[in-house]
């Protein structure tokens, strides 16, 4: 069996950014967007070699620009080169996370068999897990077969706040409580 490999990344810059859901830290390479990270994320959840904060790298200002119009209720739709690094089966899965129109939702079982791998329901689960590209790549729109919500990088409630500001109904939660 064939060992997949983690792609190496070099010359990422970062630029911090404060949102509705907190504190985010944009990654960028030469190559486009890298990572959308957490204040919370876990270390190494992403595996990046960052260099330096830089403020005028034209990706991560493009990328907070849209981010803003976002949560300003103006952008549904991103546009941005992306630089996602992982294994070829991990790519196929943000892939198609990218495919999920705003405002809806999609379940594990979904995206496994939107991706012609049926079975690996679980390694799905995985990859949206470490989907590097939060809200851009939109892992808080998926959810569980049933409904409910499952994990999130963020936290289950930045996940409830993302759904419920794109309008998704999920039996996790009751916005009219």
């Amino acid at each position: 069996m064939a060992k997949t490999v983690r792609e190496a990344r070099k010359d990422c810059f970062y630029r911090l950014m404060d949102s509705p859901v907190g504190q985010l830290k944009l990654v960028a390479s030469h190559k486009g967007l890298a990572a959308i990270l957490w204040d919370s994320d876990r270390p190494g959840r992403v595996p990046l070699t960052i260099l330096a904060e830089d403020e005028s790298h034209p990706v991560l200002v493009e990328t907070e620009r849209q981010l803003r119009q976002y949560f300003a209720g103006e952008r549904r739709v991103f546009d941005l080169p992306l630089d996602f690094s992982g294994t070829e089966f991990q790519k196929k899965v943000w892939q198609a996370l990218l495919t999920i129109p705003f405002g809806e939702t999609r379940s594990y079982t979904q995206i496994a068999e939107q991706i012609d791998a049926p079975k690996a329901i679980r390694a799905v689960g995985a990859a949206n897990g470490r989907n590097p590209i939060s809200i851009i790549a939109p892992c808080h729109r998926v959810i569980g077969a049933a409904g409910d919500l499952r994990g999130f990088a963020g936290g289950l409630e930045r996940k409830t706040y993302l759904l419920g500001f794109e309008g998704s109904e999920t039996k996790a939660f009751d916005f009219a409580a």
